[in-house]
């Protein structure tokens, strides 16, 4: 069964799995472990996208075969099997509608997402780190990885910056969902008196570029500076200057890594955060470029926020774009972000 057109083509995803196979295969595969990665995240990617689409394929003809069984025998329990198939085989194509919206540029790579709380000192740093908690049990349970690129404790409580490295095929595509202002309504537990606070906390999402994005930095517009590494990660931290500050001069954009034991890894991850600003930052220019000419006012940045997450005096959980609602708050802040991710990438078909 071959399906083309629109938004994927299977006969291409096959071809692409065979081709990348092929590379698994040379002897000097393994030569640049980065690239190599790439490979597998890729190839178990598309693996994934193919194998979905034919386990729906052979669910629908089990359907079939159900549904000619249940008219034939006239059967009640047979019929209630039926139904709690339906459902499923429902669930499952909902699942793969969501893959087939990840087709634009760069949905498919890793993810840079940074988290910046607003004004409000430690109430703002601890809703944070909850977000960053957040996301990091998402990650884990779509089987990403997550590597903490950069980390500022807060002062009492949570973190007054933090920057994380999410690897996972369509990693970016699904974290798209989630740039912008964040909103938290709860009683405070900084507050002696008992009083309910309201908390901002920025989410920026870039893509991780790859080293073959045409993105020309000049030598002249950086500014690099070298300090020692604070937080988790070893006794070197306190003991070389292993952490890397770059400033873009003609942007001011100012990114920094201090994941790594190298000055030169961290250099070498921190110019691809450099670089993913400036593709960001280019693309943000088209857009309003676009929307003067509809005539579109629209902010970009920390900008409004984009959801709220109430606590207090109910829960739940709202989503201002899409008017998606979960009564469970709990839920999503443990990680189950996925109705909102949904309701985000269908919006954008509208």
């Amino acid at each position: 069964m071959k399906i083309s057109g629109g938004l994927f083509d299977l006969d291409e995803k096959r071809e692409r799995i065979e081709e990348l196979e092929q590379m698994m295969t040379f002897p000097d595969f393994w030569d640049d472990q980065n690239a190599a990665q790439k490979v597998i995240a890729e190839t178990n990617g598309l693996k994934s996208y193919v194998d979905s689409f034919d386990e729906l394929e052979e669910k629908l003809d089990n359907l079939k075969v159900s549904f000619e069984l249940v008219k034939e025998e006239n059967d009640n329990e047979l019929f209630a099997e039926l139904e709690q198939e339906i459902h499923t085989v429902l669930e499952d194509i909902n699942k793969f509608e969501l893959q087939m919206l990840l087709s634009e540029p760069y949905d498919a790579n890793n993810a840079i997402l940074e988290l910046h709380p607003g004004a409000g000192g430690t109430e703002s740093q601890d809703w944070a780190s909850m977000l960053l908690r957040m996301y990091q049990r998402w990650a884990d349970s779509r089987d990403f990885s997550v590597e903490t690129l950069d980390y500022l404790p807060g002062d009492e409580a949570g973190v007054k910056s933090v920057t994380l490295l999410i690897k996972g095929y369509n990693a970016y595509g699904y974290l798209k969902a989630e740039k912008g202002v964040h909103r938290l309504v709860r009683i405070s537990p900084f507050d002696s008196s008992g009083r309910r606070h309201t908390s901002f906390s920025s989410c920026d999402v870039l893509p991780e570029t790859s080293d073959d994005v045409d993105i020309e930095v000049k030598t002249e517009d950086l500014k690099i500076d070298t300090y020692r590494a604070s937080g988790a990660g070893g006794q070197h931290v306190n003991t070389t200057d292993s952490a890397v500050r770059i400033t873009h001069l003609p942007t001011k954009i100012v990114v920094t890594c201090q994941s790594e034991r190298s000055q030169i890894k961290n250099r070498e991850q921190a110019m691809k955060m450099l670089k993913s600003k400036l593709y960001q930052k280019e693309i943000e220019r088209q857009q309003q470029e676009v929307a003067a000419l509809r005539g579109e006012q629209k902010e970009i940045g920390w900008g409004s926020q984009i959801r709220s997450y109430v606590f207090h005096p109910y829960t739940m959980v709202k989503d201002h774009r899409t008017n998606k609602e979960v009564g469970n708050a709990q839920g999503v802040i443990d990680g189950d972000l996925d109705p909102f991710i949904d309701a985000y990438l269908r919006a954008q078909l509208d």
